[in-house]
């Protein structure tokens, strides 16, 4: 799942973003509203986490750019204003989902998880194929029941090939989903990461290379 964060108070911003890469989400993080427009209609986010205050460009027209962008991008609006007459405007706008500042990580990571499963209302948040087993909320992964210890780009990179069982998954669009902005496209971490998750899977191999294309997965 990649993410947006949008978020003027640096401290909090990349306390979020540090918290969600560990989990193994593709962050990228903004610190404006101008720079957060720019990144949510550029580029496919599957959630964004937008303040509403956001300097430069005020997060609510952020949220309007990206409703008209037609993406199936969900947006979660934080805020330090709580009034029921502030929460209806702000999913007006067209937010999914709207968090009142203070808020615990623990309950943003779940909203996040609600969020992407409406965005993906066909695929259940555990998936099982081939014998392997993935539950996205718990960050757990089986194969045959046997649990796997997996880093979270590992897991990441497994989720996405799995959400698209049976279908090659090109490197570019591993890439897109499963690292952030920063990653180096020409880089060989897509092909080490996937080198790594089949020892791991184990045999008979799951995760297939499609000469000149990418990678499928399925048994």
């Amino acid at each position: 799942m990649r993410i947006l964060v949008a978020e003027d108070e640096r401290l909090l911003a990349d306390t979020l973003v540090n918290g969600l890469r560990h989990l193994g989400f593709a962050v990228d993080v903004c610190y404006d509203g101008d720079a957060a427009a720019e990144h949510a209609v550029t580029n496919a986010y599957d959630v964004v986490v937008l303040d509403r205050d956001l300097p430069r460009l005020h997060g609510d027209e952020v949220c309007r750019q990206i409703v008209a962008t037609g993406r199936e991008t969900r947006v979660i609006m934080l805020t330090a204003a709580a009034s029921i007459r502030d929460r209806v405007d702000g999913l007006g706008l067209g937010a999914d989902d709207y968090l009142t500042k203070p808020f615990a990580f623990a309950e943003l990571v779940a909203r996040v998880h609600a969020l992407s499963r409406r965005a993906l209302p066909t695929l259940p948040p555990v998936l099982d194929h081939a014998g392997v087993t993935l539950d996205g909320p718990r960050r757990h992964v089986t194969r045959d029941g046997q649990p796997l210890s997996l880093s979270p780009k590992e897991f990441a990179v497994l989720e996405v090939l799995m959400r698209n069982a049976g279908t090659v998954v090109s490197p570019e669009q591993l890439l897109e989903k499963a690292w952030d902005e920063h990653a180096d496209p020409f880089t060989n971490a897509v092909r080490m990461a996937v080198m790594t998750l089949r020892r791991k899977l184990g045999d008979p191999p799951v995760i297939h290379t499609v000469p000149g294309a990418g990678y499928r997965f399925g048994g």
